[in-house]
C-alpha cells in the first residue's frame, strides 16, 4: 500500500513529490509525459531563472531533481481510480493501493470539435463511464477515443449495455492490448438527435464517395461517452465523484483537498491563473496535507 500516488509529473506534481519525499512518504509518481507545459517555448516570468528555459527543458530538471530525492517515477497512463475510503489507481503498467492522491495532470485547454457534443451533454453525451453506465443498461452506446482510456471505458460499459462500439473520429486505434469490441475508425461529422442523443452521423471513406455512394452513415446510439486522449485530472475526479466547479475544475479547499477524504489536486486543474508559478504553489501545499492526511491516518 502506497501512502501517496501523484499522479502527473509537471511543476504541480513533482513540487508535491519533493515536499512528500521530505516529509518520508516515500511518494510514487505517475508519469504520462510533459503536458501543456510542451507548448511553452520560452519560460521566463519565474523565479531563480538567469536564462529562459523551454518548457522541456523545465520538464526534465523537474524529473531529474525528483529523482535525485529517491522520488519513484513509473511512464503509465492512468485509467481511472477506484475505491473511497483507499484507492486503487489503475494503469496501463499496474494497478497501485494508496491511502491518498494527489491529481497534477493539469487540464485539456481544448475540447472535442465535434458538433453536437456541448449540445447533448447530459441528454446523452457523458465524460464518465463508471458514473453513468448504470442509464444504459441494455442499450447500444458510443465511446469517444482511440486510446486505452477509451478502452477502459468501453470495457466498462460493456458488462451493462447491449452493444458497446469505440468511434476513433478518423483516427488510428492506440490500444496497448486486444479487445473483442467494434471499432469504428471513420471521421464523426457530428452527433444527432432532437431532446436527446439519437446516433453519430460519420462521414464514409474516399472510396465509397469517388463510386457515388452514400457519403455519411447515420450509427443510433442512445449515449455517448467522450473519452479522448487520456484521463485528466478533471476526468479521473469526475469518476471518483469528486465535486467541481461551475468552470469544470476540481473544487478545493486552501489545503489542496477536494471534496473526497485522500484526495487533493494542484495546478491548472483546479482552474485560476495558468502558471508555474501558481502550480508549484499548489503542489507544495497538496504535499503537505497529503503528509498530513496520511500520518493522522495512520495514529488512528
Amino acid at each position: 500500500m502506497e501512502n501517496v500516488v501523484i499522479i502527473g509529473a509537471g511543476p504541480a506534481g513533482i513540487s508535491a513529490a519533493l515536499y512528500t519525499a521530505r516529509g518520508n512518504l516515500k511518494p510514487l509518481v505517475i508519469d504520462n509525459g510533459i503536458g501543456s507545459l510542451e507548448k511553452a517555448e520560452k519560460i521566463e516570468n519565474y523565479y531563480g531563472l538567469e536564462k529562459p528555459l523551454s518548457g522541456q527543458e523545465l520538464y526534465e530538471r523537474g524529473i531529474e531533481q525528483a529523482k535525485a530525492l529517491g522520488v519513484r517515477i513509473v511512464n503509465a497512463q492512468v485509467l481511472g481510480v477506484e475505491g473511497f475510503d483507499t484507492f486503487t489507481v489503475k494503469t496501463t503498467g499496474g494497478d497501485y493501493d494508496t491511502v491518498s492522491i494527489i491529481l497534477a495532470t493539469g487540464s485539456k485547454r481544448t475540447a472535442p470539435k465535434i458538433p453536437g457534443i456541448r449540445k447533448f451533454e447530459g441528454k446523452g453525451v457523458s465524460y464518465c463511464a463508471v458514473c453513468d453506465a448504470f442509464f444504459y443498461r441494455g442499450k447500444e452506446v458510443a465511446v469517444l477515443g482511440n486510446s486505452d482510456f477509451a478502452l477502459h471505458e468501453a470495457e466498462t460499459l460493456g458488462n451493462v449495455a447491449a452493444g458497446v462500439t469505440i468511434y476513433t473520429d478518423g483516427k488510428e486505434p492506440k490500444f496497448s492490448k486486444k479487445s473483442s469490441i467494434s471499432v469504428n475508425t471513420m471521421k464523426i461529422q457530428s452527433i444527432e438527435g432532437t431532446d436527446r442523443v439519437s446516433g453519430i452521423l460519420v462521414e464514409n471513406d474516399l472510396t465509397a464517395q469517388e463510386e457515388g455512394t452514400k457519403a455519411d452513415s447515420f450509427y443510433p446510439a442512445d449515449g455517448i461517452f467522450v473519452a479522448l486522449g487520456t484521463a485528466g485530472s478533471t476526468e479521473i475526479a469526475r469518476q471518483m465523484g469528486a465535486e467541481l466547479t461551475e468552470k469544470g475544475n476540481i473544487k478545493v479547499d486552501r489545503e489542496m483537498a477536494s471534496t473526497i477524504p485522500g484526495l487533493f489536486a494542484a495546478g491548472d486543474c483546479t482552474g485560476g491563473l495558468l502558471q508555474v508559478s501558481k502550480a508549484v504553489y499548489e503542489g507544495s501545499m497538496a504535499g503537505i496535507s497529503a503528509g498530513r492526511y496520511v500520518r493522522q491516518r495512520n495514529t488512528l
